[in-house]
């Protein structure tokens, strides 16, 4: 009789009962057969938990990880990837055989992957709504697509303009929107980030990371002028199957 080989993985994040990443990977292990492997929601109410969540559950062998922990769960890895290192966000976990944490950040591979194909020469410059461990993945991956871009916060700070800075000549300036922040996320899904929706047009992409409901109120109102629009499911995708491989190999 051959014995399975059990395999753990998971989710950390708080109030995380919404998440993508069960759904897929419980359908990715029953769908290809990967016998003995699970995955589980990890809600944590603070990052000071983790220690004793690493502790209790010896058996882990990767984790996701989603607000508000990109950037708090980096103190207590033991390493980390050094594109992990260069974007100051983590957003997988692999547990080696010397039973060290490493992490890497999978998001900026799967948003340049998603947001590739809708590239056009005139897509120059990009405006990234929120400062948080999401935004710094995307800002990587424009880096390496020679894509400018500028951070928005609600407050103006040394590296990123506040809301009431964008207007008219702003949109003229930049053909890519962002939403990196969670606004709009079910179930408070008729919020929306506050910009001047009436100057974006049909030269814009306007790209929400928020993947539920399928189209925010960010997405239906840059719609509405044209815009080409794209979630974050395909990214999610790309970045989930990034960390698989990450675990495995």
């Amino acid at each position: 009789m051959i014995e399975i080989v059990r395999k753990r993985f998971g989710l950390l994040g708080r109030n995380i009962n919404y998440s993508f990443s069960k759904g897929y990977f419980t359908d990715k292990f029953n769908n290809e057969n990967f016998q003995g492997c699970s995955y589980e929601n990890f809600d944590i109410p603070d990052i000071n938990f983790f220690t004793e969540l690493i502790k209790n559950n010896p058996d882990l062998k990767g984790l996701n990880v989603t607000i508000p922990y990109k950037e708090a769960v980096m103190p207590f890895l033991h390493k980390l990837s050094k594109n992990a290192a260069l974007i100051g966000a983590v957003n997988t976990i692999k547990f080696t055989k010397k039973g060290e944490l490493k992490g890497y950040n999978t998001d900026y591979y799967g948003f340049k992957k998603s947001l590739k194909p809708l590239l056009e020469p005139h897509h120059k410059k990009a405006l990234i709504l929120g400062t948080g461990g999401a935004s710094k993945g995307v800002a990587f991956a424009l880096d390496q697509l020679g894509i400018l871009y500028t951070f928005v916060s609600r407050e103006a700070k040394e590296n990123a303009i506040d809301y009431e800075r964008i207007n008219a000549t702003t949109f003229d300036n930049y053909q890519i929107i962002i939403n990196s922040t969670p606004v709009g996320t079910s179930p408070k899904t008729e919020a929306f980030p506050k910009i001047p929706y009436e100057f974006f047009t049909e030269k814009h992409i306007a790209y929400d990371l928020i993947y539920n409901p399928a189209e925010t109120q960010f997405l239906k109102k840059a719609k509405e002028q044209g815009a080409q629009i794209k979630n974050g499911l395909d990214m999610l995708i790309f970045q989930a199957e990034k960390a698989w491989k990450v675990w495995n190999k």
